[in-house]
């Protein structure tokens, strides 16, 4: 199946089904360098688990950061997010491909 930028994502009809996840993270306090340390070591032993993360956007607004995150199963994303970031609070959303959801309709 392929997102709204024509790229390839992770689900499947298949066995090997994944799931995508947006998280919302809001700062309790501003990051420091070992801060983003702890993050890219998190992040790298969740890729090795099988975690993809998509994208990481910095914004303006009620949160201040979000990914897209691809994972095997919710327990899978949670077991990542829960390693998260100290400095942070997270919120997390499952995400419904809109063509799918149409499909509802």
């Amino acid at each position: 199946m392929r997102d709204a930028r024509g790229n390839t994502t992770g689900r499947s009809n298949q066995a090997g089904v994944t799931s995508q996840f947006i998280a919302l993270f809001k700062f309790r306090r501003k990051p420091t360098a070992k801060d983003f340390a702890d993050v890219k070591k998190t992040v790298a032993e969740a890729q090795k688990e099988g975690v993809k993360i998509h994208m990481q956007y910095w914004t303006l607004g009620r949160y201040d950061s979000i990914w897209v995150i691809e994972a095997r199963s919710e327990k899978q994303a949670m077991k990542f997010l829960l390693r998260g970031p100290s400095f942070a609070v997270s919120e997390t959303l499952v995400d419904v491909p809109r063509e799918q959801a149409v499909e509802l309709l």
